[in-house]
């Protein structure tokens, strides 16, 4: 008899699977498939970044082993190292990409109100990308040195909450700077990036939509100033001044003023120069917003130590992107349900508890949170005493 529901399956009921299969049929996912369609395949990986399988031979072992669970847990089809090979090769990886785009859009709303910074009512991102190094004799599509092989994965994280609003995955060669031209500028919006990003042609682009950001200046950006604002060096605040760039090319580039802010890192006795096009903002908070950036590093770490996607089950852009894809739609998921039952432990914790209990049939609610439900100590009030003294 078949009592309850795992937790591999309730953690699945929080994707609207209507929108997982309209993903699919944006792109022919399932066109001529029967036995194994892109739900099963999905199913299958999530489970794999979820339990940390080494290779598509350990997850088609691990999943024989559950036998008739794997129903349960909503895999119909049979699950072979070769039918999971070749599903990763071919099924579009668009799929997932904007499968977890969808959850991203549900994620975001439930963690806007979390605490980032107390006196900001601007939504902040942070922008960088993280390189994923590659055997460049198994990945020859992905080339970057002449004896190495990479694939950058590009972030925009939003730092209530730290949910990625915006990835792009290209090959090792793209320079980060190329992504400003395909970054969705959100007016009102602040943008924090490194100086990786310093081309005032394509930020003068977020003058023009009414967003702000937030970089650092490299040593010879050559500019004029204007005028300087008063400023408490207590706080490590050298200079708050308004400048125009005199440089040939950058002045046609950027033909409007900027605000540069000098601080001085009491504590490492680091010399930031800050360039931004936010002039309301106190410049004590210019640097504490660029010192948030760091978030988005720590993004890249979690993912990497917790996520496999740093070796790889199949070796084509296909099957690459589809498990990067599938990864971050796992970790969002997790995020969903943290957020949704209202948990107090971390990621990190709720990813453990999930790795050794997929197969169990408890409630992830009752087990995070140590509460037995079926004897929460209430008494109905008209239960008659056996004896009355």
């Amino acid at each position: 008899m078949n009592v309850g529901q795992s937790v591999f399956t309730q953690l699945m009921a929080h994707i609207p699977y209507h929108m997982f299969a309209r993903c699919v049929r944006k792109y022919d996912g399932d066109h001529r498939i029967h036995t194994f369609p892109c739900w099963d395949q999905f199913l299958c990986m999530a489970f794999a970044q979820l339990t940390y399988r080494e290779s598509l031979r350990d997850i088609e072992l691990c999943l024989r082993t559950a036998g008739k669970k794997l129903y349960h847990m909503g895999i119909h089809g049979t699950v072979s190292r070769n039918t999971l090979a070749h599903a990763n090769a071919h099924r579009d990886w668009r799929i997932y990409e904007a499968f977890a785009l969808e959850l991203i859009r549900i994620a975001r709303p439930l963690y806007a109100h979390d605490p980032f910074r107390g006196d900001l009512d601007e939504v902040v991102y942070a922008l960088d990308s993280t390189t994923i190094d590659l055997c460049l004799t198994l990945f020859p599509w992905a080339d970057f040195r002449r004896t190495k092989a990479a694939v950058k994965v590009h972030t925009l994280l939003d730092l209530h909450g730290n949910i990625p609003s915006f990835i792009q995955i290209t090959s090792g060669k793209v320079h980060d700077v190329r992504i400003l031209d395909r970054l969705p500028l959100e007016p009102g919006a602040i943008y924090v990036m490194d100086r990786g990003y310093l081309d005032f042609k394509r930020l003068y682009r977020f003058q023009q939509h009414a967003a702000f950001f937030i970089t650092r200046a490299k040593v010879n950006t050559a500019c004029r100033r204007l005028y300087s604002r008063a400023t408490d060096r207590s706080t490590g605040v050298i200079c708050d001044q308004t400048i125009r760039l005199s440089g040939t090319r950058t002045s046609c580039d950027y033909p409007d003023h900027l605000r540069r802010v000098r601080f001085l890192d009491p504590e490492t006795r680091l010399d930031l120069v800050f360039l931004t096009n936010h002039f309301a903002l106190r410049p004590l908070t210019v640097a504490q917003l660029y010192q948030g950036r760091w978030q988005v590093e720590l993004f890249f770490k979690w993912i990497k130590q917790h996520l496999r996607i740093k070796s790889f089950y199949g070796t084509s852009e296909n099957a690459v992107k589809t498990q990067i894809w599938i990864a971050i739609a796992t970790y969002v998921l997790v995020a969903i349900l943290k957020k949704r039952l209202n948990l107090e432990q971390s990621l990190y914790t709720i990813l453990q508890f999930l790795s050794v209990h997929l197969f169990e049939k408890t409630p992830i609610l009752e087990a995070l949170t140590k509460i037995d439900y079926n004897d929460n100590g209430y008494t109905p009030c008209n239960q008659l005493k056996l004896f009355d003294f």
